[in-house]
């Protein structure tokens, strides 16, 4: 599924991988049976037709080297500690001697770099004799050190600025009005204009423009107002605290009400400014790692239509009743959004410096998932889609004595809100591990439901599973350039470390003099 990308001087091993690996624009459209499937189900279809094309294409995982024909394809690495071209030449001549055919040759920043300098790693693919595989590497590591055979590491391209977020528009289109034939709007030609109206706009939508305003029908405020006005009343008794707060600004200061449809240009505005994350506008259901790739920049990829007016209390696919009353109110909430609580300090502006020094180590809960997703495994993927699915769409959480939901999957569903707070269903304490691989429901009401201590519990476990992912390199946002940088080697880690350093130096220096 991935595109390729170029290749730089300081990651081209990680971006040559991501090179070999293309995006597929295939999609799979089946009968939908239930109401709207999740990510999670769109990440394992996923992971299932990448393995299934792997095998009709004949591909096998490569090892430390691939016989064909009598040949043997190596991927070597090693290191000169010389900079002298004389110790290169020695080294290539090697494979001169061997008549070793070579495929690929790069040069890598050293993970192991000595004194302080960006000593250079080699990367040379090649093919050669089977018989003289074991005689080329011996003779290699006379010339050369730190010679190793291994496999290349692939994964996944994903964006590394936030522009790059154009690319992240792979829909599954099995909810589509135009081919699904269970989807209320299906017979409705009328509908059906209108939403591939509203979907252009998203298709050519570009990051950092203005959202085009979409000016809403009458039927289109109807529906509105018939699930805002149902769900309005129910959360002062089922929502969290976060929740109902931030619709309470949104009311304030985004347009929400019952005879108005916010627009998507406010709310990201508001979105913003508050705890800085955005929402740019998607023509449907998203790919599950493209969606989650895009919470990895605080970006938040939202519908523009809404449902169809024969069913407002349901709809197949995610569209903006959901997206609005579900999902923006927890976006709008600094706590949730940053989860950077302070507690028993008493002066308001040692709070507030605290508070930033905090905001420096942590990862907000939705970008802790979309950054763990960049470049992950297949079955990551679908990992981190079930997680989202048990939290972000239908977490409960405990405030005050009570359960509380904070799901926008709940928040935007009357008849699951009140089933989820119900005697019904079965409840368990909030473990990531046991989560990740909980079979979900999509065809009915949830019979388990995973309830968190608080925010910033969840968000520790989550951010403790995430280190365990395997991946051959970190990432890491920054926020000054809306970019991802991929640390893999030590000295891109250092010097992360050092920005932060000078950031809690000038706001430690501050303290001081408040104090």
């Amino acid at each position: 599924m991935p595109n390729s990308s170029s290749s730089t001087s300081s990651t081209k091993s990680i971006r040559r991988a991501a090179s070999e690996l293309e995006r597929s624009d295939s999609i799979t459209s089946q009968k939908f049976v239930g109401r709207r499937q999740s990510l999670i189900e769109d990440a394992r279809k996923e992971r299932e037709a990448a393995a299934a094309a792997a095998e009709a294409a004949g591909l096998s995982e490569q090892i430390v080297f691939e016989e064909s024909d009598g040949k043997a394809l190596l991927s070597l690495f090693f290191s000169l500690r010389s900079s002298k071209s004389p110790a290169l030449s020695r080294t290539l001549k090697v494979f001169e001697t061997f008549e070793a055919k070579i495929h690929h040759l790069e040069t890598r920043p050293s993970r192991k770099p000595k004194d302080g300098l960006e000593d250079l790693e080699y990367y040379v693919q090649c093919e050669v004799h089977l018989s003289d595989v074991s005689t080329l590497v011996s003779s290699l590591k006379r010339s050369a050190e730190d010679v190793k055979t291994t496999k290349e590491v692939k994964f996944h391209w994903f964006p590394r600025k936030i522009t790059e977020l154009d690319k992240c528009h792979h829909l599954i289109t099995k909810f589509d009005p135009d081919l699904d034939q269970d989807h209320p709007g299906f017979t409705d030609p009328v509908y059906r204009k209108r939403r591939k109206m509203i979907g252009d706009i998203a298709f050519k939508y570009k990051q950092g423009e203005q959202i085009p305003r979409v000016e809403y029908t009458e039927e289109e405020i109807q529906t509105w107002r018939e699930v805002y006005s149902t769900l309005r009343d129910l959360y002062t008794t089922h929502a969290c605290s976060e929740h109902l707060e931030a619709f309470h600004l949104l009311e304030k200061h985004c347009g929400y009400s019952p005879d108005n449809i916010p627009q998507l240009e406010d709310v990201s505005r508001f979105l913003k400014e508050r705890t800085g994350f955005q929402v740019r506008p998607v023509a449907g259901l998203l790919s599950a790692r493209d969606f989650l790739a895009s919470l990895a920049f605080r970006v938040f990829q939202c519908t523009q239509y809404i449902r169809h007016a024969s069913s407002p209390m349901h709809s197949p696919e995610p569209d903006c009743v959901h997206e609005l009353l579900g999902h923006v109110p927890i976006l709008a909430d600094r706590t949730f959004a940053q989860f950077s609580q302070v507690k028993n300090i008493n002066c308001i502006y040692i709070s507030h410096i605290s508070l930033h020094i905090q905001s420096l180590l942590r990862i907000p809960f939705f970008q802790s998932i979309g950054l763990a997703s960049l470049g992950a495994s297949d079955e990551d993927i679908e990992k981190l889609s079930t997680l989202y699915w048990f939290t972000v769409e239908f977490g409960l959480c405990k405030q005050a004595g009570a359960i509380k939901a904070y799901g926008a999957g709940l928040l935007s569903s009357y008849g699951e809100l009140v089933h989820s707070l119900s005697d019904e269903p079965e409840r368990r304490e909030f473990d990531p591990d046991i989560v990740a691989v909980q079979p979900y429901q999509d065809q009915t009401y949830q019979p388990v439901y995973f309830v968190s201590e608080s925010f910033s519990d969840t968000t520790e476990k989550l951010r403790a599973y995430v280190t365990r992912i395997k991946r051959p390199f970190s990432v890491r946002f920054d926020p000054y350039t809306d970019s991802i940088e991929v640390l893999d080697n030590p000295l891109k880690i250092q010097k992360g470390l050092e920005t932060i350093k000078d950031e809690l130096k000038i706001l430690t220096d501050a303290l001081n003099v408040l104090a």
